[in-house]
C-alpha cells in the first residue's frame, strides 16, 4: 500500500495542511508587521515602532488581523505544495532515470520543490490577497486611500467581487509566481542542505525535533532573503489596488525605487527573519512527524 500514489498524495496533502496551520499560529504577528511595513514604510521608523503603534491603535488583536485568511492561505498553499512536491519528486526521478524508491540529491529535491510551488501559488494568491488587505486596512483608511475600511473577511471578499469579479482574487499572481518558483528552490534546498549538515553522515530521517526546527528556520531565512523584494512589490499591488487601478509588477517596482529608494523594498525584513525560525521550523516539524506517523500507520495496515 505504501507505493500507492493516491495514498501518498493524501498523506502529503494532510501533513502539509497541518504544517501550514502550525506555521500561521506561530508566525502571524510577525507577518502582520511585515505587511504593514512593506505597504506603508513611511509610517514606521522600524520593527519596534510598528509593533508599538499597532498595539496602541488596535491592541493585541491587531497583530492577528487576517488570521482567518492566513490559515486558509497557508493551509491551501502547503497542502497543494507538499502534495505536488511528492509528484514532482517522482517526475524528477523519472527524468534523471532513478528508481521510484531512490533518494534524490539535495539539488534535485530543491528542483522538485520549485516545480511544486508553481501549483501552490494558484491556491495561495486569492487568500493571500484577502489577508494582506485586512492586515493593512487601518493604514489604508488612515492615509485616505479608502473612505471606509472593510473589517471582516466577507466584506473584503464582497468588495473584490463587486469591483473586479472572480479574477480580482488573482491580483498580483504574476508577482506571486515570480517569488514562489525561485524562492522555493532555495527553501527546499536550504532545508535539505541544513539537514545533511546536521546529520553528519547519518540518515536525515534520524534527526530530532530541535534539528528539524533549526533546518526549517534556515529554509525560511533562505527563502525570504531571496524573494523579499518581490514579496514587497506583491503586497503593494494587492493592498493598494483597493483604492484604484494599480500598476503592474515592473511599474510598481520602478515607482518604489524612484520615490522611496531601493531600501523600501526591504521594509519589514527584520520581522520576517525573526518569524522564520518559529514559523518555518514549526511547519517542517509538524509536516515531518505527521507524515511519518501516517506512513507508519499505512505500512501497518
Amino acid at each position: 500500500m505504501r507505493s500507492n500514489p493516491a495514498f501518498q498524495a493524501a498523506i502529503d496533502l494532510t501533513a502539509g495542511a497541518l504544517g501550514g496551520t502550525a506555521c500561521v499560529l506561530t508566525g502571524q504577528p510577525f507577518d502582520t508587521v511585515k505587511v504593514k511595513m512593506q505597504t506603508f514604510p513611511g509610517l514606521y521608523k522600524g520593527f519596534t515602532d510598528c509593533c508599538l503603534q499597532t498595539y496602541s491603535q488596535v491592541g493585541l488583536r491587531g497583530f492577528y488581523r487576517g488570521t482567518g485568511p492566513a490559515l486558509l492561505a497557508y493551509v491551501a498553499e502547503n497542502s497543494v505544495l507538499f502534495m505536488c512536491y511528492g509528484f514532482c519528486q517522482q517526475l524528477v526521478k523519472k527524468v534523471v532515470g532513478l528508481d521510484r524508491q531512490a533518494k534524490l540529491s539535495d539539488l534535485q529535491t530543491a528542483t522538485a520543490g520549485s516545480m511544486a510551488s508553481a501549483f501552490a501559488a494558484l491556491a495561495l494568491c486569492p487568500t493571500e490577497l484577502v489577508k494582506c488587505r485586512l492586515q493593512a486596512m487601518h493604514e489604508m483608511e488612515k492615509s485616505g486611500r479608502i473612505a471606509q475600511s472593510h473589517r471582516t473577511v466577507w466584506s473584503v471578499v464582497k468588495s473584490i467581487l463587486r469591483k473586479d469579479g472572480p479574477l480580482g482574487f488573482y491580483e498580483g499572481l504574476s508577482s506571486t509566481l515570480l517569488q514562489e518558483v525561485p524562492g522555493y528552490f532555495f527553501f527546499f534546498g536550504g532545508y535539505e542542505l541544513s539537514r545533511s549538515f546536521l546529520a553528519s553522515g547519518r540518515s536525515k530521517d534520524e534527526l530530532g525535533p530541535a534539528h528539524l526546527m533549526l533546518s526549517g528556520g534556515v529554509a525560511g531565512i533562505c527563502l525570504w532573503l531571496v524573494i523579499y523584494p518581490v514579496d514587497c512589490i506583491k503586497s503593494r499591488i494587492q493592498v493598494l489596488s483597493m483604492s484604484g487601478k494599480q500598476a503592474g509588477f515592473v511599474g510598481t517596482l520602478l515607482r518604489i525605487v524612484e520615490r522611496e529608494g531601493i531600501a523600501a523594498l526591504y521594509s519589514g525584513l527584520t520581522a520576517t527573519l525573526i518569524r522564520a525560525l518559529p514559523a518555518n521550523g514549526s511547519l517542517f516539524l509538524v509536516y515531518e512527524y505527521s507524515r511519518r506517523s501516517m506512513m507508519s500507520h499505512l505500512e501497518a495496515s
